[in-house]
């Protein structure tokens, strides 16, 4: 996303996540890290386009020594943006991630009933669902957890918890802030080896490097579960190409852009044909999809031949 203006390609990403509905009023959780802080910026700029109402919320859970600091940049980002936002101090209590995690949502949820306010976003990003879907893997979990976190679901009556840069890299949201003057604070916890998360994310950093599309590879295949679970139109097309290629026992080693591609095709009622890997090409006739082998082609083209003579 770098480029000339890095800030308007975040913005086009939450954009076109479809996670933000028009005219809503959301209370974005904002917890002074980079992540948060340009989720906070990004969706003022958006105010406009999207009939946007905003405010800010800070849950200051006392943990630890600068929780202060957190506390002073999610108060100047606000004012810099002219929101209001509300700050909830906790009491300090034990550093079970599961339980801070249930305690500062309920503290969101009541700030957001008192707003009246339709949504909480969340500043969640790419790596974070990898994280979170690699996780429900050790734990044995099924396709709910292998979806990895929902880009919106209800959190209670009325109001919604969002998650706009789920497609947005955690790295692409430190340039934003940097190249926007955006200040931040930086959260020591993070590097904490005992805490689970933390001990995933140094394993995901050391596979990076080895596999450059790893995060949108993961998310790629949360959407995919979701959708499959829900048997959407999309999955059921999906399912019909790759059901052809496996009874011809073509199905492996075949790009999922290439399966896309025949999909949106079929979406559209057209035709066409489709390399899906070496030697293999998919036709989308009006009976559906056909699978054709290199040697078939080359026998089809004799054919036609044959008949021009």
């Amino acid at each position: 996303m770098r480029g000339a203006h890095p800030e308007r390609a975040i913005e086009q990403a939450i954009a076109r996540s479809g996670v933000l509905r028009k005219g809503e009023h959301i209370v974005v959780a904002c917890s002074g890290g980079p992540d948060s802080v340009a989720l906070v910026a990004a969706l003022h700029s958006l105010m406009p386009s999207m009939q946007l109402r905003l405010s800010v919320a800070h849950v200051n859970h006392a943990l630890r020594a600068s929780a202060w600091q957190d506390e002073c940049i999610a108060l100047r980002i606000a004012a810099s943006c002219e929101l209001s936002i509300d700050v909830v101090a906790l009491e300090p209590r034990g550093r079970d991630e599961a339980a801070l995690r249930e305690v500062r949502y309920e503290a969101l949820l009541g700030v957001a009933k008192q707003r009246g306010a339709d949504a909480i976003a969340s500043a969640h990003h790419a790596e974070d669902q990898s994280e979170t879907v690699l996780m429900a893997l050790f734990r044995g979990a099924g396709p709910e957890g292998l979806g990895g976190m929902e880009p919106r679901r209800p959190l209670d009556e009325g109001i919604d918890l969002i998650r706009p840069l789920l497609r947005v890299a955690s790295e692409d949201l430190r340039y934003y802030c940097h190249v926007s003057g955006l200040p931040y604070a930086v959260d020591p916890t993070n590097r904490d080896p005992e805490l689970r998360r933390n001990a995933v994310r140094a394993a995901l950093g050391a596979l990076r490097p080895l596999f450059p599309g790893l995060d949108e590879a993961v998310a790629r295949a949360a959407h995919l579960v979701v959708s499959d679970r829900a048997a959407t139109p999309r999955a059921l097309l999906r399912r019909r190409v790759r059901e052809a290629l496996r009874k011809q026992g073509e199905l492996a080693d075949v790009d999922f852009e290439h399966v896309e591609a025949a999909v949106r095709t079929l979406e559209m009622g057209g035709s066409g044909r489709f390399h899906m890997k070496a030697g293999v090409t998919l036709r989308i006739e009006p009976g559906g999809p056909v699978v054709m082998r290199k040697t078939e082609r080359r026998a089809a083209r004799k054919v036609r031949r044959h008949k021009k003579k």
